[in-house]
Protein backbone atom coordinates (compact mmCIF):
# COMPACT_ATOMS: atom_id res chain seq x y z
CA UNK A 1 0.00 0.00 0.00
CA UNK A 2 1.08 3.60 -0.64
CA UNK A 3 1.03 5.55 2.59
CA UNK A 4 -1.64 8.26 2.37
CA UNK A 5 -1.19 9.79 5.81
CA UNK A 6 -1.19 13.61 5.63
CA UNK A 7 -2.23 13.52 1.97
CA UNK A 8 -5.38 15.33 0.98
CA UNK A 9 -7.66 13.59 -1.50
CA UNK A 10 -6.82 16.13 -4.21
CA UNK A 11 -3.05 15.74 -3.70
CA UNK A 12 -3.35 11.96 -3.73
CA UNK A 13 -5.29 12.01 -6.99
CA UNK A 14 -2.76 14.34 -8.63
CA UNK A 15 0.11 12.05 -7.66
CA UNK A 16 -1.69 8.93 -8.86
CA UNK A 17 -2.57 10.50 -12.21
CA UNK A 18 0.93 11.96 -12.68
CA UNK A 19 2.51 8.54 -12.09
CA UNK A 20 0.45 7.11 -14.93
CA UNK A 21 2.06 9.48 -17.42
CA UNK A 22 5.58 8.28 -16.51
CA UNK A 23 6.60 4.97 -18.16
CA UNK A 24 7.60 2.32 -15.64
CA UNK A 25 6.97 4.57 -12.63
CA UNK A 26 4.69 3.39 -9.82
CA UNK A 27 2.70 5.65 -7.54
CA UNK A 28 4.90 4.53 -4.65
CA UNK A 29 8.17 5.45 -6.38
CA UNK A 30 6.85 8.87 -7.40
CA UNK A 31 5.61 9.45 -3.86
CA UNK A 32 9.08 8.58 -2.50
CA UNK A 33 10.70 11.08 -4.86
CA UNK A 34 8.24 13.80 -3.92
CA UNK A 35 8.92 13.23 -0.22
CA UNK A 36 12.63 13.63 -0.95
CA UNK A 37 12.13 16.83 -2.97
CA UNK A 38 9.50 18.56 -0.82
CA UNK A 39 10.11 19.59 2.76
CA UNK A 40 7.08 19.25 4.98
CA UNK A 41 3.63 18.04 4.02
CA UNK A 42 2.68 17.04 0.50
CA UNK A 43 -0.40 19.03 -0.42
CA UNK A 44 -1.83 20.93 -3.37
CA UNK A 45 0.34 23.97 -2.67
CA UNK A 46 3.63 22.14 -2.15
CA UNK A 47 3.12 20.06 -5.31
CA UNK A 48 3.20 23.28 -7.35
CA UNK A 49 6.87 23.73 -6.36
CA UNK A 50 7.96 20.58 -8.20
CA UNK A 51 9.77 21.23 -11.49
CA UNK A 52 10.68 19.15 -14.51
CA UNK A 53 14.31 19.42 -13.45
CA UNK A 54 13.42 18.07 -10.01
CA UNK A 55 11.85 14.95 -11.48
CA UNK A 56 14.54 14.49 -14.11
CA UNK A 57 17.31 14.71 -11.53
CA UNK A 58 15.53 12.46 -9.06
CA UNK A 59 14.81 9.69 -11.58
CA UNK A 60 18.34 9.97 -12.99
CA UNK A 61 19.79 9.54 -9.53
CA UNK A 62 17.58 6.51 -8.92
CA UNK A 63 18.80 4.99 -12.21
CA UNK A 64 22.44 5.81 -11.52
CA UNK A 65 22.69 8.31 -14.36
CA UNK A 66 24.77 11.23 -13.16
CA UNK A 67 24.01 13.55 -16.06
CA UNK A 68 20.31 12.78 -16.04
CA UNK A 69 20.15 12.46 -19.81
CA UNK A 70 19.34 8.77 -20.17
CA UNK A 71 16.66 7.86 -17.66
CA UNK A 72 14.18 6.16 -19.95
CA UNK A 73 11.51 8.83 -19.37
CA UNK A 74 11.05 11.37 -22.11
CA UNK A 75 10.86 15.09 -21.51
CA UNK A 76 7.23 15.34 -22.73
CA UNK A 77 6.14 12.79 -20.10
CA UNK A 78 7.99 14.70 -17.36
CA UNK A 79 6.34 17.96 -18.44
CA UNK A 80 2.92 16.32 -18.43
CA UNK A 81 3.50 14.87 -14.96
CA UNK A 82 4.50 18.27 -13.58
CA UNK A 83 1.45 19.89 -15.17
CA UNK A 84 -0.77 17.35 -13.44
CA UNK A 85 1.01 17.77 -10.10
CA UNK A 86 0.34 21.49 -10.41
CA UNK A 87 -3.36 20.81 -10.83
CA UNK A 88 -3.53 21.91 -14.45
CA UNK A 89 -4.89 18.65 -15.87
CA UNK A 90 -7.90 18.97 -18.15
CA UNK A 91 -10.81 16.57 -18.50
CA UNK A 92 -10.58 14.46 -21.63
CA UNK A 93 -13.81 15.10 -23.52
CA UNK A 94 -15.81 13.15 -21.01
CA UNK A 95 -19.47 12.61 -21.94
CA UNK A 96 -22.23 14.33 -20.03
CA UNK A 97 -24.00 12.46 -17.25
CA UNK A 98 -27.75 12.19 -17.81
CA UNK A 99 -29.79 13.14 -14.76
CA UNK A 100 -33.11 11.28 -14.52
CA UNK A 101 -35.61 10.82 -11.65
CA UNK A 102 -36.21 7.14 -12.44
CA UNK A 103 -34.01 4.35 -13.85
CA UNK A 104 -34.69 2.99 -17.30
CA UNK A 105 -37.28 0.18 -17.14
CA UNK A 106 -35.96 -3.38 -17.42
CA UNK A 107 -32.41 -2.07 -17.38
CA UNK A 108 -29.06 -3.24 -16.03
CA UNK A 109 -26.15 -1.14 -14.86
CA UNK A 110 -23.03 -1.55 -16.94
CA UNK A 111 -19.53 -0.33 -16.00
CA UNK A 112 -17.00 0.33 -18.77
CA UNK A 113 -13.29 0.52 -17.93
CA UNK A 114 -11.93 3.64 -19.58
CA UNK A 115 -8.81 5.79 -19.77
CA UNK A 116 -10.08 8.42 -22.19
CA UNK A 117 -13.32 9.87 -23.46
CA UNK A 118 -16.28 7.55 -23.92
CA UNK A 119 -14.14 4.55 -24.83
CA UNK A 120 -13.62 1.00 -23.59
CA UNK A 121 -9.82 0.97 -23.41
CA UNK A 122 -8.92 0.20 -19.80
CA UNK A 123 -7.66 -2.80 -17.86
CA UNK A 124 -9.61 -3.48 -14.68
CA UNK A 125 -6.65 -2.97 -12.34
CA UNK A 126 -5.21 0.16 -13.96
CA UNK A 127 -7.95 2.13 -15.72
CA UNK A 128 -8.42 5.74 -14.68
CA UNK A 129 -12.19 5.59 -14.42
CA UNK A 130 -15.35 3.57 -14.90
CA UNK A 131 -18.19 4.87 -17.05
CA UNK A 132 -21.48 3.66 -15.57
CA UNK A 133 -24.52 3.26 -17.83
CA UNK A 134 -28.11 2.19 -17.48
CA UNK A 135 -28.96 -0.06 -20.43
CA UNK A 136 -32.12 -1.74 -21.63
CA UNK A 137 -33.05 -3.29 -24.97
CA UNK A 138 -33.94 0.04 -26.59
CA UNK A 139 -32.06 2.80 -24.77
CA UNK A 140 -29.00 3.58 -22.70
CA UNK A 141 -27.67 6.56 -20.78
CA UNK A 142 -24.58 7.49 -18.81
CA UNK A 143 -25.46 7.88 -15.14
CA UNK A 144 -22.03 8.25 -13.52
CA UNK A 145 -18.28 8.65 -14.12
CA UNK A 146 -16.21 7.19 -11.26
CA UNK A 147 -12.53 7.91 -10.80
CA UNK A 148 -10.48 4.85 -9.81
CA UNK A 149 -7.26 6.69 -8.98
CA UNK A 150 -7.75 6.41 -5.22
CA UNK A 151 -7.49 2.64 -5.57
CA UNK A 152 -3.72 3.09 -5.76
CA UNK A 153 -3.74 4.16 -2.11
CA UNK A 154 -5.78 1.22 -0.85
CA UNK A 155 -4.57 -1.90 0.95
CA UNK A 156 -6.61 -3.92 -1.53
CA UNK A 157 -6.62 -2.12 -4.88
CA UNK A 158 -8.72 -4.70 -6.71
CA UNK A 159 -11.17 -4.88 -3.83
CA UNK A 160 -11.47 -1.09 -3.85
CA UNK A 161 -12.25 -1.17 -7.57
CA UNK A 162 -14.81 -3.95 -7.17
CA UNK A 163 -16.56 -1.95 -4.44
CA UNK A 164 -16.57 1.09 -6.72
CA UNK A 165 -18.83 -0.70 -9.21
CA UNK A 166 -20.72 -2.95 -6.79
CA UNK A 167 -24.07 -1.45 -7.83
CA UNK A 168 -23.49 -2.57 -11.44
CA UNK A 169 -24.43 -5.94 -12.90
CA UNK A 170 -22.01 -6.05 -15.87
CA UNK A 171 -18.41 -4.89 -16.32
CA UNK A 172 -16.60 -4.49 -19.63
CA UNK A 173 -12.80 -4.52 -19.55
CA UNK A 174 -9.93 -4.91 -22.00
CA UNK A 175 -8.29 -7.29 -19.53
CA UNK A 176 -8.71 -8.58 -15.97
CA UNK A 177 -6.66 -11.13 -14.05
CA UNK A 178 -8.15 -14.20 -12.40
CA UNK A 179 -7.92 -13.05 -8.75
CA UNK A 180 -9.31 -9.62 -9.66
CA UNK A 181 -12.14 -11.18 -11.67
CA UNK A 182 -13.04 -13.31 -8.66
CA UNK A 183 -13.45 -10.18 -6.53
CA UNK A 184 -15.62 -8.60 -9.21
CA UNK A 185 -17.83 -11.68 -9.33
CA UNK A 186 -18.09 -11.78 -5.52
CA UNK A 187 -19.33 -8.19 -5.70
CA UNK A 188 -22.20 -9.44 -7.86
CA UNK A 189 -20.82 -8.05 -11.14
CA UNK A 190 -20.40 -10.14 -14.31
CA UNK A 191 -17.07 -9.26 -16.01
CA UNK A 192 -16.65 -9.49 -19.79
CA UNK A 193 -13.28 -9.14 -21.51
CA UNK A 194 -13.32 -7.36 -24.84
CA UNK A 195 -9.64 -7.34 -25.72
CA UNK A 196 -9.97 -5.13 -28.78
CA UNK A 197 -11.84 -2.46 -26.81
CA UNK A 198 -13.83 0.08 -28.80
CA UNK A 199 -16.28 2.91 -28.42
CA UNK A 200 -18.55 2.45 -25.41
CA UNK A 201 -21.65 3.13 -27.49
CA UNK A 202 -20.78 0.27 -29.86
CA UNK A 203 -20.30 -2.13 -26.95
CA UNK A 204 -23.63 -1.09 -25.45
CA UNK A 205 -25.48 -1.45 -28.75
CA UNK A 206 -24.14 -5.01 -29.05
CA UNK A 207 -25.39 -5.73 -25.54
CA UNK A 208 -28.80 -4.27 -26.41
CA UNK A 209 -29.13 -6.67 -29.33
CA UNK A 210 -28.65 -9.59 -26.96
CA UNK A 211 -31.02 -8.10 -24.37
CA UNK A 212 -33.74 -7.85 -27.01
CA UNK A 213 -33.21 -11.36 -28.35
CA UNK A 214 -32.42 -14.79 -26.98
CA UNK A 215 -30.53 -13.91 -23.82
CA UNK A 216 -27.68 -16.14 -22.62
CA UNK A 217 -28.26 -17.61 -19.12
CA UNK A 218 -25.96 -15.17 -17.31
CA UNK A 219 -27.82 -12.16 -18.74
CA UNK A 220 -31.23 -13.74 -18.18
CA UNK A 221 -30.34 -14.26 -14.53
CA UNK A 222 -29.16 -10.67 -14.14
CA UNK A 223 -32.44 -9.45 -15.64
CA UNK A 224 -34.50 -11.53 -13.24
CA UNK A 225 -35.59 -14.34 -15.54
CA UNK A 226 -36.59 -17.44 -13.58
CA UNK A 227 -34.39 -20.53 -13.47
CA UNK A 228 -36.81 -22.66 -15.50
CA UNK A 229 -36.89 -20.13 -18.33
CA UNK A 230 -33.10 -19.84 -18.25
CA UNK A 231 -32.84 -23.59 -18.82
CA UNK A 232 -35.08 -23.17 -21.87
CA UNK A 233 -32.78 -20.44 -23.18
CA UNK A 234 -29.66 -22.56 -22.89
CA UNK A 235 -30.90 -26.11 -23.22
CA UNK A 236 -29.03 -26.91 -20.00
CA UNK A 237 -29.26 -26.10 -16.33
CA UNK A 238 -26.01 -24.16 -15.93
CA UNK A 239 -26.21 -20.39 -15.77
CA UNK A 240 -22.73 -19.19 -14.74
CA UNK A 241 -20.32 -21.21 -16.87
CA UNK A 242 -19.72 -18.59 -19.58
CA UNK A 243 -16.12 -17.59 -20.19
CA UNK A 244 -14.87 -14.11 -19.42
CA UNK A 245 -13.68 -14.01 -23.01
CA UNK A 246 -17.18 -14.60 -24.35
CA UNK A 247 -18.51 -11.78 -26.50
CA UNK A 248 -22.13 -10.86 -25.93
CA UNK A 249 -22.47 -9.71 -29.51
Amino acid sequence: MVEQANLSREAALRIALAARTLPGVTVGSLLDILHQRIEGILDEESLTTVTVTDLKTAFASADGEEDGEDIGIGLPALKEAVRILWGEEQEENLPDIVEAPEPLPDSVRVAVSSNSGETLNGHFGSCIRYLVYEVNATDYRLVDVRSALEADFSDDRNGFRADLIRDCQVLYVVSVGGPAAAKVIRAGVYPIKKIEGGEARDVLVDLQKVMGGKRPPWLAKIMGVGAEERVQFSGRGQSQDESLDESVA
